[in-house]
């Protein structure tokens, strides 16, 4: 790639400053200013992406620019808050062109979500970026981690696993890897959509409406369904009973399972699914599932909220108890 010629100012004014929304003041001064919505609170989350670990520096800039957000977006869901506006922060390595930059503010537009501010750097490498995102959800209304009760019904949205064998079959076409043994038993979609969900993970907001009324705590399904459940329960100070062969896959993990059974432990560990995983009183289930139909959500129930001495029990599809070895995906 060849060098860049733009100075900061040039480079906000050029590609950022057209995703500004109203409290962005055209990204020309020192900080944002916004009004959350009269009677709500506001919900704030961040997360930091780096190249070679959250994703690839040759993915697509459109596609690393649109999951930055969508995590972040996720996190909001999962609350409950509906989106107001983000800040980025942009560490750019060497070599980057007008046309990457280009293609990757692109990747950052989104309808409710319009760019605040933020700051944009230099480094030696690699590629960082972080996103810190604003929401708001009606005064006392975030649906917060620490909240489940003993008999609430464990729900999680859309699929499982998806993400983890979409990456890796994307180290695959990088030539990092050979192609897994179990692509073999995919349709000649299937390898698209999983390495899809990988590279765009989708946020469930439509999910809010249901949230808000019906779930007693919930979390976004990032780091591995199994060790994110079990965060949630720490954090209510209870535990889990979870049949695992309710949890939902698609057609494709389902195929890729077939073909190599011992997948069964990554697909519920690996992370990146952005799932939504919540707890929702019995007398509340039948109207947390017609709200989701309803928003367009599939949504499953997977288990049962236990008291905390119980401990945690994950059963597979034979209903014999589970041990991982790994129940998600940590950074240290």
């Amino acid at each position: 790639m060849g060098r860049q010629t733009l100075d900061e100012p040039e480079l906000i004014a050029r590609f950022f400053a057209p995703l500004a929304g109203p409290g962005g003041l055209g990204l020309r001064d020192d900080a944002a200013l916004v009004a959350p919505p009269p009677g709500t609170e506001l919900v704030v989350t961040a997360d930091a992406l780096v190249a070679g670990v959250h994703f690839f520096a040759e993915d697509p800039p459109e596609k690393i620019a649109a999951k930055a957000l969508a995590v972040n977006l996720s996190d909001l869901a999962a609350k409950a808050a509906a989106p107001l506006g983000f800040l980025l922060t942009l560490a750019l390595p060497p070599g980057w062109t007008p046309d990457w930059l280009e293609a990757f503010a692109q990747g950052l537009r989104h309808p409710a979500c319009p760019l605040l501010g933020g700051d944009t750097v230099a480094t030696p490498g690699p590629l960082t970026l972080s996103i810190t995102a604003l929401g708001a959800v009606p005064a006392g209304r975030m649906v917060r981690r620490a909240g489940a009760r003993e008999g609430d019904r464990l729900y999680v949205s859309g699929t499982i696993g998806d993400a983890v064998l979409g990456l890796a079959l994307r180290r695959a076409e990088l030539g990092l890897a050979s192609a897994p043994e179990w692509a073999k038993a995919l349709a000649p979609t299937q390898g698209a959509e999983l390495v899809g969900r990988y590279l765009s993970p989708q946020p469930r907001l439509a999910l809010k409406p249901a949230l808000r009324a019906c779930a007693s705590a919930g979390m976004d399904v990032s780091d591995g369904l199994v060790g994110d459940l079990r965060a949630l329960m720490r954090a209510s100070g209870t535990s889990a009973r979870v049949d695992l062969g309710l949890a939902p896959l698609s057609d494709a993990a389902a195929a890729a399972l077939r073909a190599d059974p011992g997948l069964f432990e990554a697909l519920f560990s690996g992370g990146d699914d952005y799932e939504i995983l919540c707890a929702v009183n019995p007398d509340r289930a039948a109207r947390f599932e017609t709200l989701a139909d309803a928003a367009g959500v599939a949504v499953t129930a997977i288990g049962t909220v236990e008291p905390a001495y119980a401990g945690d029990l994950f059963l597979g599809r034979d209903g014999v108890p589970l041990a991982f070895r790994r129940d998600r995906f940590s950074h240290f």
